[in-house]
């Protein structure tokens, strides 16, 4: 083959510590620092490159232990450029400036060491199978997330409900509850009994996908089962 034909596939020179290299595949540079990353999302690496895994701090550790829930990160350290990607997803870099930000733990993808994180539930989610639980991410730095389609974002002046597994991240003066009612899909006979949603409030935005994260066996939904489709926004890796 031809390297001419090959050319529309080289590098994207790097522009500072993350760099998207197309779409769906994210170029972090390393010069003797370190970044967090999702567990398994690396699809390749050149140079001195070390990965360890990230148990997170006691106070997380005990979090995780007692809902069974969790977000999986990796510490990756030394000099080299580092391939990241998930499912083919697409990847958006977001800026912390001194703020905070709150993201789906599914659609974590990296960020960068001056940012700190936390898991925490959403107010009003206990009745829920396991509750609902959030990656609050703080500090300054940049954080990459993905998207399951081309994403949304909406401003929370207004009250605004989203389905728990669409929405992404959202910023740190927003305030979140749980809204219980009964769905349109419900009506229509469409639906694995989804009967709440994630209600958003306050100065601020969140990011939506097109989507409801991973397919999931029909009536695993809900409080009943084993929280199926609740997966990806708990942060199931």
């Amino acid at each position: 083959m031809s390297e001419t034909n090959l050319e529309q596939f080289r590098e994207v020179t790097p522009a500072g510590r993350f760099t998207l290299q197309n779409s769906a595949m994210l170029k972090v540079s390393l010069s003797g620092d370190e970044i967090q990353a999702k567990l398994g999302s690396m699809v390749a690496y050149q140079g001195g490159v070390r990965f360890e895994h990230k148990g997170g701090g006691l106070g997380r550790f005990f979090k995780k232990a007692m809902t069974g829930e969790g977000v999986q990160l990796m510490t990756a350290t030394g000099t080299g450029e580092l391939f990241l990607a998930q499912d083919k997803r697409k990847i958006m870099i977001l800026d912390l400036d001194n703020d905070q930000m709150t993201v789906n733990g599914d659609n974590i993808l990296a960020f960068e060491p001056g940012i700190d994180w936390d898991i925490k539930r959403v107010e009003g989610a206990g009745r829920l199978a396991g509750g609902l639980f959030n990656v609050v991410l703080q500090g300054t730095g940049k954080v990459a997330v993905t998207s399951d389609g081309e994403p949304v974002l909406l401003d929370t002046g207004s009250p605004t409900f989203a389905d728990p597994e669409s929405a992404i991240a959202w910023s740190g003066g927003v305030r979140t509850s749980v809204k219980s009612d009964v769905s349109f899909k419900t009506f229509l006979g469409k639906g694995s009994g989804e009967t709440f949603q994630v209600a958003f409030e306050g100065s601020g935005w969140v990011l939506i996908q097109p989507s409801e994260g991973a397919a999931v066996p029909p009536h695993s939904h809900g409080g009943e089962g084993s929280g199926g489709g609740l997966g990806s926004f708990l942060g199931n890796d």
